[in-house]
């Protein structure tokens, strides 16, 4: 059976979801401390992670950190803030979607099945990845084209990193605000068309023989990388 692992300390958001959770055919587990919920993840790997940024010790960053560190589980975080700064964090650092309370109940088994129902996360082999020139390091969030660092927003360095740890894979523009933005995001999906001009133009001195990233007419985007 599925099993589902809350963390959260907050005692009635905790059993309200496990019970709707459970009602959706899931086992579940509760844990309100991060130091009990990475042991119990590390003894036995769940299908998916709900967790709380705010826990007593350690909080849902750290949790996420180590989950990242070692599985591709999908994680859904929840939070108190509702900073569009705290959901790109979230989403750059790993995780699946982000939820801001106060939320219904359903709304989170929901988000829990689409989660469920993407292919499962590519975790990089490394700290890094590079194609060429391009240098993309996902610890430090940082991207280099011939040595030098670029600036750019967190927004679409989040499309950017996605894109370089799916290379040569095709994603409508549908697909990229559900996967990088979270199904939180509000706006066009015009969006994403206009976070791609402005990586082209970070990346203009991106030998088009090392990779690019290219736009396929009525389906999507792809980043293009000669992996050979």
């Amino acid at each position: 059976m599925n099993t589902i692992m809350i963390v959260e300390d907050e005692d009635a958001i905790s059993r309200v979801l496990a019970a709707y959770i459970r009602k959706a055919g899931f086992d579940c587990s509760i844990y309100r401390n991060g130091r009990e919920a990475i042991e119990a993840f590390d003894a036995a790997t769940p299908t998916l992670v709900i967790l709380d940024v705010m826990l007593p010790g350690m909080n849902g960053w750290e949790i996420l950190n180590h989950i990242r560190y070692k599985s591709a589980c999908p994680v859904i975080m929840l939070t108190a803030r509702g900073d569009v700064s705290d959901r790109i964090l979230g989403l750059n650092e790993g995780a699946d979607d982000y939820m801001t309370k106060p939320f219904e109940p359903e709304e989170v088994v929901a988000r829990i099945h689409a989660v469920l129902r993407r292919p499962p996360r590519s975790l990089v082999s490394s700290e890094q990845v590079t194609f060429g020139s391009i240098r993309i390091d996902f610890k430090s969030h940082t991207v280099y084209l011939n040595g030098a660092s670029l600036s750019i927003t967190p927004r679409d360095l989040s499309l950017l990193m996605f894109l370089a740890e799916h290379p040569n894979q095709i994603f409508y523009r549908e697909q990229l605000i559900d996967k990088v933005w979270g199904m939180d995001y509000e706006g066009s999906d015009r969006a994403v068309d206009l976070a791609i001009k402005r990586l082209r133009k970070l990346l203009l001195h991106w030998p088009p023989e090392e990779g690019e990233i290219r736009t396929l007419r009525g389906t999507g985007y792809m980043l293009y990388a000669n992996t050979q």
